[in-house]
């Protein structure tokens, strides 16, 4: 175990990734997660072991398993293991951890850690005093304004902000866009509000729209938001209807609908279609009518935007909450009005031959891949997930047996745990090692200290 190998797994969801930890404790293997954080050095284990067992109030046991990863002097799990300290009562302990030294000071990640720590720990004060140097960072202010939640500190947080959201106003003032302050009206106002001042957050907000004074549709959109918390309808509706409608109708109609106004909310986007074929509205709309079983309005509404391409394309929308519903989905993939995804025509595939093998016509699932077996990267790994699917699940573990590839493995782990085999899922699934041997023929990616990615896409 090494601080190389740990941002690898943080940065790129390496080794056991969190999904299959968390699928590992779903069926009580808390016991395998906290030995495979000790014997394959799984960083993901550690972290969900040590919250579990904090949890239990297991605080020894919990340094235990998170004392050979911060022994590295990996910064991450240094924080973990001081906030292990602070839940257990033992906050000098843990503040000899979190205080950084001069060279951590100078980094605003390491300040933005050490302060989340220090709050927690009740060390207020001393947290604001490590983001202040920093303060002129959008991610910075939001992290400021989260840590001091119900603390106490709302003047202090105003202040800080204040200069800062002026800035943003004096930009627009100036006819220039500024937007390392564009998130300080919106941040500013969040706290007026928690500080219960909402009137005030509103009045400020509401003059800097009449006035154009602000640099991101985030903050028209925080603006709206604050309206329909506040039952401020009318105010809402004034906004939504006019030349911010693109931004803000939804939250309008949304409002609407959660004040038991269904029907409106449905004929304001209506009328907004009619009169701009926005996609955003029927994105809108056809969701709505989904959540409400109109599945054949939701396809009406949707229609035109089934050959849009990508973000702008609305069956995706529609698929994605009918996965778990595969005869629904079944239908509207088969609907007359659907058309191939553009661009992306091996999805609808894929989600035909995912609603076959749940609703188990396997053999017709299967079909699907041998139609089309160029749509998948590997065509056995394929029909291994429609046999798992299909709860077919002593045929999907001998298939991905059989390819003894890394991905094989990586899926048979899940097969495996669903048997009830999860020591040997555990045993098969790659090592940390093996996954990094794969991902090195291509370039690394330059990560941050954090383990992310120091460049785009983060």
């Amino acid at each position: 175990m090494n601080t190389d190998d740990l941002s690898w797994q943080a940065g790129s969801y390496g080794g056991l990734s969190p999904w299959k930890v968390t699928l590992l404790l779903e069926h009580g293997h808390l016991d395998l997660v906290i030995q495979a954080a000790k014997e394959r050095g799984e960083w993901f284990c550690a972290e969900r072991a040590a919250q579990e067992l904090c949890q239990k109030g297991e605080f020894g046991q919990a340094l235990e398993v998170m004392e050979p990863f911060a022994a590295t002097g990996w910064q991450t799990a240094l924080w973990a293991k001081a906030e292990i300290l602070v839940r257990a009562g033992r906050v000098e302990e843990a503040l000899d951890l979190a205080h950084p030294d001069e060279e951590g000071c100078a980094s605003p990640y390491v300040c933005r850690d050490a302060a989340e720590l220090l709050a927690k720990a009740g060390c207020v004060d001393e947290a604001i005093g490590l983001l202040v140097p920093h303060i002129d960072k959008s991610w910075i202010r939001t992290s400021l304004v989260k840590i001091t939640e119900d603390k106490d500190r709302d003047e202090r947080v105003l202040e800080l902000i204040a200069p800062h959201a002026q800035s943003a106003r004096r930009t627009r003032d100036e006819g220039l866009w500024d937007y390392s302050c564009s998130d300080a009206q919106e941040l500013q106002a969040q706290v007026l509000e928690r500080a219960g001042r909402a009137d005030e957050a509103i009045r400020v907000l509401g003059e800097d729209m009449a006035r154009g004074r602000f640099l991101s549709d985030n903050t028209l959109t925080a603006y709206a938001q604050l309206l329909a918390r506040h039952d401020r309808l009318e105010e809402l509706r004034e906004l939504a209807t006019g030349q911010y409608a693109h931004s803000v109708l939804d939250i309008y109609a949304g409002a609407l609908r959660d004040h038991g106004r269904v029907q409106e909310a449905e004929t304001v986007m209506r009328e907004a279609i009619a009169a701009d074929d926005w996609v955003g509205y029927r994105a809108w709309l056809s969701s709505f009518l989904l959540r409400n079983g109109r599945l054949d309005d939701a396809i009406a509404v949707a229609e035109p935007g089934f050959s849009w391409y990508d973000c702008s394309n609305l069956l995706a929308p529609l698929v994605y909450p009918l996965l778990e519903k595969p005869a629904d989905l079944l239908y509207l993939l088969e609907h007359p009005l659907t058309v191939p995804h553009y661009g992306h025509e091996e999805f609808q595939h894929w989600w035909r031959a995912f609603a076959l093998a749940n609703l188990g016509r396997i053999q017709e699932a299967l079909s699907v891949i041998e139609a089309h077996p160029d749509q998948w990267t590997d065509p056995r790994i394929g029909r291994a997930g429609l046999l798992s699917a299909a709860g077919l699940l002593t045929e999907a573990a001998t298939e991905l047996r059989e390819l003894d590839t890394i991905k094989a493995r990586e899926d048979l782990f899940e097969v495996l745990v669903l048997q009830g085999q999860a020591a040997e899922a555990i045993a098969v699934h790659p090592t940390v090692a093996e996954q990094r041997a794969i991902k090195s023929k291509t370039d690394p990616t330059p990560c941050r200290e954090d383990g992310y990615s120091a460049e785009p896409p983060f």
